[in-house]
């Protein structure tokens, strides 16, 4: 098996964070902070990789438009039935198909079911892999708006 990089690592952590703070009620940002503060005085909580702040800080500012998309995309679930674990990588990914545009969405969508195969049921890669299809087919559409909306920002 292949190591995986830092970038998955960094997809890895942000799930981990997503998930705790779903489970304390507290904004992911707010853990990011905290875990900055933390890591001066103890080294063995591990610095935040930059992409991992960079997938929360979108998260936490987009996250009613990536719940509705993805609520959007249950066949027969609502998201608060999902496993926390699904939601938080449903959560990342579909951010990342939307707004990584460094990230060709084949690998977003494969890198998900990776981490459901590490961190959920057995059947959260199948589930996982279904639902990030459908939105990853309204990536470009969502992507080109995007950069519409930031090239006449900039003018």
């Amino acid at each position: 098996m292949k190591q995986p990089g830092t970038r998955h690592k960094a997809r890895r952590r942000a799930i981990d964070l997503l998930f705790e703070a779903e489970a304390k009620d507290v904004s992911p940002a707010e853990l990011i902070a905290e875990r900055r503060e933390l890591v001066r005085t103890d080294e063995s909580v591990g610095q935040i990789h930059p992409y991992t702040a960079r997938v929360i800080d979108g998260l936490v500012a987009d996250q009613a438009q990536i719940d509705a998309v993805i609520s959007s995309h249950l066949k027969g679930w609502t998201l608060a039935r999902l496993p926390a674990v699904d939601r938080a990588i449903l959560r990342l990914a579909t951010w990342e198909l939307f707004h990584a545009t460094d990230v060709d969405p084949v690998v977003v969508v494969d890198e998900a079911v990776e981490l459901a195969k590490e961190l959920s049921t057995d059947d959260s890669p199948a589930f996982v892999n279904g639902v990030l299809q459908t939105i990853a087919d309204l990536a470009p559409q969502v992507r080109a708006a995007q950069a519409a909306g930031s090239d006449r920002d900039s003018h």
